[in-house]
This record gives structure tokens, sequence and C-alpha cells, in this order.
């Protein structure tokens, strides 16, 4: 019975990753990078995910939930996984390390940002706009920790991408998993691109 609940964990665990917040993570840069076309550009693509109908129930049941679901059950995974990267220093066994500790990083700074942005907007303190995130960015410590947050978040999901084709039998074959390995690399390199450029036009 237990066995049965840790497969079912792992699994919806997996999912999670990617569908909601990988779709979410790519959905947030994309927007996000509207700030290289300028202040204006970044307000109207805010304004416009600000304005969606039922935005507090989307994002509390397509993001939060699932987000506080795959922190708590990563966390589990962190700290009861054991890694031998020491004695089998093989190419996926690094990724494997990486990614546990690229979780930890992506929930610290998820969890700042979210203080930072949408609490502070909650609480009438700030507002969530150009000018907010210029001014935090400003600030040569929080833009490193930006950019490490953002590297780690956008590693985490595409080496869990890979890993969620793999745990679902989508990729089983050595080939279709060399081949996933290729393309999750790209999406990597793609999205810090845009994540790297997003912060550089915040400051700019």
């Amino acid at each position: 019975m237990a066995g049965n609940r840790e497969f079912f964990n792992r699994r919806l665990h997996s999912l999670l990753g990617v569908i909601p917040i990988g779709v979410f993570l790519t959905q947030h840069l994309v927007v996000n990078h509207f700030v290289t076309g300028g202040p204006d550009s970044f307000e109207k693509a805010a304004a416009f995910m600000g304005n969606l109908p039922f935005r507090i129930v989307l994002e509390t049941v397509i993001i939060y939930l699932p987000m506080l679901f795959h922190a708590i059950y990563g966390l589990y995974i962190v700290f009861t996984a054991k890694s031998n990267v020491k004695n089998f220093g093989f190419f996926r066994n690094w990724l494997y390390l990486i990614q546990r500790i690229t979780g930890v990083i992506t929930l610290i700074f998820i969890a700042w940002h979210v203080w930072q942005t949408r609490v502070a907007d909650a609480l009438g303190t700030a507002d969530v706009s150009y000018e907010m995130m210029h001014n935090i960015l400003s600030s040569p410590v929080m833009f490193v920790f930006y950019l490490v947050g953002i590297l780690s978040a956008i590693f985490h999901f595409a080496n869990g991408l890979w890993s969620f084709l793999v745990s679902w039998g989508i990729t089983v074959s050595p080939r279709s998993q060399v081949i996933s390995t290729y393309v999750t690399i790209g999406i990597f390199v793609i999205l810090s691109i845009v994540g790297i450029q997003t912060l550089i036009a915040f400051v700019s």
C-alpha cells in the first residue's frame, strides 16, 4: 500500500513539475520578456495577465496549490535521496544531484519573489510594475540573486522534463533519451537567454 502511494506521489510530483508549473514558468518568462520592448510594453503585458477573469482562483488552483505540493514532496525527495556521484560520476548522476540542489534554490527564490512582489502588492505596500522590478534589480546583490534563481528554476524544469518523459514511458529507448537530452538542453538555453535578456532590460 505504501509502495503504491509512493509511486503515485512521485508520478504526480513529476507531472505537476511540467504541467502546470513548467508551463507557467515559460509563460511568466515570456510575459516578462516584453520589457525588452520598453517599460510600456511590459506594463501592457502585465496588465493583460493581471486582468484575466477569475485570476485569483486560477492562480490558486493552477499555480499555487500544485507548486505547494511539488515543493513539499520535492523536499522529501531531496532529503531521502542518495546520490552516488562520488562512486559513479556519470553525466546523468551529476544532473540528478544538480536537480536536487536547484530545486532547493528555486524554492527559496520563488518564496522570496512572491513575498517581494505578490504579497507586497496584496498588502498595499507596493505595486507590481516595471518600476518595482527596476528598483529591485538595480541592487547588484538582488540582480545576482534573481539571476541564480531564474537559471536554477529553468534548469530544474528542463532537466525535470527529461525525467518526466522517462518516468511516464514516453522516451523508453536509449536513442529517444539521447534525443530528449538535446531537446531539454535546448529548452534550457533558450529560456535562459530569455530570462537573462529580461533581467538586463529591467536595469538598462
